[in-house]
């Protein structure tokens, strides 16, 4: 019998990665994960083709564990005991996942009362040892950043290079899956890493002629957390996006970049417009993912309204799950129940059949 091939982001991409003989190769399973047209939004949003890249499909529900992997292998490399890593959620759940993996203990610092319970449930469950800081995510990053710099520890945040390397694969995958780069690639903007490490992979994907062209970089943050847009931190960040709610991103300079050497755009959407996108996935899409993920079809839609959209082929990244913020989904749905009695009589009665 022939065994499994393996997966995971080092097996597939790994001579692309800077793994040497000497890194662990784990995996969880992480990446290659779906390209899926559209088939209600593509025409709304002013595009000839729509594709989601379904980065909820990771093994802890989120983008984040395609450089998790590359993070925690090379920390164990070094001789790493422990990681620790600032977060909105995403980042703890990826971390405190691969740490329980491969025996390592897991420091988790988050803004007190500002992660949703999806993703705080997951850090726990995985055994990370969390630390509910005084403050928004900026300063548990400057606070992780000092630890790290004074203790045995490895920083696994996106200011982590690894963190980065891994997670440029996903533009790796998207080109193969449609031949090329798209035209547009969108995509929300938080701490701004995911922007610059796509933007680094289509750029290395077309310098060795596997691809022909380079996207425009479509980048949207939440208005009340959009400091690349206002070109200015923001002191208290806000939005309903808790995975976008930052207010100095720390790949500040490569989200910019990206923008700037694809002829892109980074933009603002409201709340209202990410939960708009939201409902719209669900209902017209069958596709459940977490707010911040809405961000780049709000963006897609925002352009098209104005008047912007240019037609051709796009890719939106679908960042998380939408089980990562439960809450969101019952305050924002009014369930449609209807009581009926167990037999199919009654069940006839209740649907007026």
């Amino acid at each position: 019998m022939t065994p499994p091939r393996e997966r995971g982001v080092l097996h597939r991409w790994g001579e692309y990665l800077p793994i040497t003989p000497g890194t662990p190769m784990i995996s969880l399973g992480e990446g290659d994960t779906p390209l899926v047209r559209s088939v209600a939004l593509e025409a709304l949003c002013g595009l000839d083709e729509l594709w989601f890249k379904l980065e909820s499909c990771n093994p802890t529900g989120s983008f984040k564990d395609r450089g998790m992997v590359v993070a925690v292998a090379k920390a164990m490399e070094d001789g790493a005991k422990a990681v620790m890593c600032a977060s909105t959620g995403n980042t703890s759940a990826s971390a405190a996942a691969y740490a329980a993996r491969c025996g390592l203990t897991c420091f988790v610092l988050v803004p007190g009362g500002k992660v949703a319970a999806g993703k705080m449930a997951q850090a726990i469950a995985f055994g990370g040892r969390i630390l509910e800081v005084d403050g928004n995510f900026d300063d548990a990053l400057n606070a992780a950043r000092s630890l790290t710099a004074k203790h045995p520890v490895a920083l696994v945040n996106s200011v982590n290079p690894n963190r980065i390397a891994g997670q440029k694969t996903a533009a790796f995958e998207i080109c193969e899956s449609l031949g090329d780069a798209p035209d547009i690639l969108a995509i929300p903007v938080g701490n701004a890493g995911n922007i610059t490490a796509y933007w680094r992979g289509f750029c290395e994907w077309a310098e060795l002629g596997r691809a022909s062209r380079h996207p425009r970089m479509h980048g949207f943050q939440a208005a009340g957390a959009a400091p690349i847009v206002l070109g200015a931190p923001v002191a208290e960040p806000h939005t309903v996006a808790t995975a976008i709610r930052i207010g100095n991103p720390a790949s500040w300079t490569g989200a910019t970049a990206a923008r700037d050497e694809s002829g892109g755009l980074i933009e603002a959407v409201t709340d209202d417009q990410i939960l708009e996108a939201y409902e719209l996935l669900a209902r017209r899409e069958g596709i459940f993912v977490e707010p911040a993920s809405a961000a780049s079809v709000a963006g897609l839609l925002k352009l098209a309204r104005e008047g912007r959209a240019r037609g051709g082929r796009a890719v939106a990244v679908l960042t998380g799950n939408g089980l990562k913020d439960p809450d969101t989904a019952v305050a924002r749905y009014v369930p449609d129940i209807t009581r009926a009695p167990a037999t199919a009589e009654g069940i006839e009665r209740a649907l007026g059949w």
